[in-house]
């Protein structure tokens, strides 16, 4: 990672590039999954590695798009407007959340299930869920390390309406982890990244827990529409290549 950017959007147009960016977001997720079988280990066990690799692969992409899952479209419309505009390739986080559900359901149906009661055990749910989201968790902060620069997509759903301004919090353990990650995660300088990345083409109801974790935004630089219609002018104006750079120079 080496910059990120703390987006808020309004009256936007970027609803209108949803059917690119839905072409690209559907490419990751037709990615072939194999069977749960072939991650056995010879002592039964599941190969935590390999599930990773098969479930959650990690692709070339230079940004990385965090954001609410009620913000999915919207995700999803923006990679399009970056895609067409600059060519570059953001990876939508939501992407693989689908995969990791369809995953626990392939794992509970096995190990879980308990036929006589057509019924999920409890304690072993709860295991295979912390199983799984363990390593999609792992996943997403490896492709955060990867990606050259990160945008949060700051909106009423994903951080909480009466804590943006003085304290910003959200309901979402995801979006809280993801953002605690680029605070952490090691910076690296555009060599590094380019020399090593390659360009590449549930609401919770009322009634149920719900647990706001602190998210710190002051390491994300600011950025609006205004700033996005600036990179898109200039970026029309130069050869398309390292047109981040013009994101960069608008940011300082």
């Amino acid at each position: 990672m080496y910059r990120g950017f703390n987006l808020k959007l309004e009256n936007s147009n970027i609803y209108n590039y949803y059917d690119s960016g839905s072409a690209l977001y559907s490419a990751v997720r037709n990615i072939i999954h194999e069977k749960l079988n072939s991650f056995l280990n010879e002592d039964g066990s599941l190969n935590a590695s390999i599930m990773k690799a098969n479930w959650f692969p990690q692709f070339k992409a230079d940004i990385f798009i965090s954001h609410s899952h009620n913000n999915e479209n919207l995700a999803i419309s923006l990679a399009g407007w970056i895609f067409i505009n600059f060519h570059l390739v953001s990876f939508v986080d939501s992407c693989i959340w689908g995969c990791a559900n369809d995953l626990l359901r392939d794992i509970d149906d096995i190990f879980c299930y308990k036929v006589e009661t057509d019924t999920y055990s409890y304690s072993k749910r709860n295991n295979s869920t912390s199983h799984v989201h363990m390593i999609l968790s792992t996943a997403l902060n490896m492709m955060i390390d990867k990606t050259e620069c990160i945008i949060f997509l700051n909106t009423p759903d994903s951080i909480c309406a009466e804590t943006a301004i003085h304290k910003p919090r959200t309901y979402s353990p995801w979006i809280y982890s993801e953002i605690a990650m680029t605070q952490l995660i090691r910076k690296k300088t555009l060599e590094e990244h380019r020399g090593l990345v390659k360009k590449a083409a549930q609401l919770l109801s009322e009634e149920q827990l719900r647990i706001k974790y602190d998210v710190d935004l002051s390491h994300l630089k600011d950025i609006d529409d205004n700033v996005l219609k600036e990179w898109e002018r200039r970026a029309k104006l130069l050869p398309k290549e390292n047109l981040l750079d013009v994101l960069y120079e608008l940011c300082p």
